[in-house]
């Protein structure tokens, strides 16, 4: 399946090629809301040799619902390990969004859900990264994971309006790991962006982001870093949001 093979290439080669990530939370007054992690390959897709396999000579913008495809390859799944089958089962609740065009250099993947908590979503990253899995789900070929899956973990939460999102190195071995292999990709990496970009449904009061930037009605805030600084020190990126009553 011609998706399927983009998705793959697009999550191996994630850690290799200058990127830009978007952690994109909506929030509803009863805290209910949707989530949408971006990708930009835009700079990838440019770099890419003409004859290489995701320039498909189409353009493709489609959409594709984790939901439905765990159940269509159903048989193929059972097949996996019990720590594959739940790598796919974490991107159940997802759908991913997908348009490349390799003519005009495009290459954008959203993936994105609705939820009626936010910790609901929690490693939502991770999950995103899980989607190479589908590589063996759909043809029952192993395929290498990405490391880091499994040695950290994000956790949101929002109540009384206070939005909290904090990190944690879980498995200290398998993070160093992660962290080792990035080594060989971090003239690439040492330019792509991971960007927070959170809308409340009331204006905010404070945060403990300095670097914070803000809309005109106060109710969006935007956080900008270093990709393979975050890569390397998760914890060390803390989100703290209250908004006014």
């Amino acid at each position: 399946m011609k998706l399927l093979k983009v998705v793959v290439t697009v999550c191996i080669a994630v850690f290799f090629v200058a990127c830009n990530f978007t952690e994109e939370i909506y929030f509803d007054e009863d805290g209910t809301g949707k989530m949408n992690i971006g990708f930009d390959g835009s700079e990838m897709m440019q770099m890419m040799p003409s004859s290489d396999s995701t320039k498909l000579g189409e353009v493709i913008d489609s959409t594709l619902v984790f939901k439905d495809l765990l159940r269509e390859k159903k048989d193929s799944i059972a097949q996996l390990s019990p720590e594959q089958q739940a790598e796919l089962k974490r991107l159940e609740p997802f759908s991913l969004h997908m348009r490349v065009d390799a003519d005009n250099g495009i290459m954008n993947f959203n993936m994105f859900t609705d939820f009626k908590d936010v910790s609901e979503v929690n490693d939502a990253f991770n999950a995103f990264q899980s989607a190479s899995s589908v590589g063996p789900a759909a043809g029952s070929k192993p395929m290498p994971q990405n490391p880091a899956n499994g040695a950290t973990k994000v956790n949101y939460t929002f109540n009384k309006n206070k939005f909290k999102r904090e990190a944690a190195i879980v498995d200290q071995e398998l993070f160093q790991q992660s962290v080792d292999s990035l080594v060989s990709a971090e003239m690439f990496l040492s330019s792509s962006t991971y960007t927070f970009k959170y809308h409340f449904p009331k204006r905010i009061k404070s945060t403990n982001i300095e670097a914070a930037t803000f809309s005109m009605d106060g109710k969006t805030m935007i956080y900008e870093v270093n990709f393979l600084d975050i890569l390397k020190d998760p914890e060390s990126v803390l989100i703290e949001v209250e908004l006014e009553k």
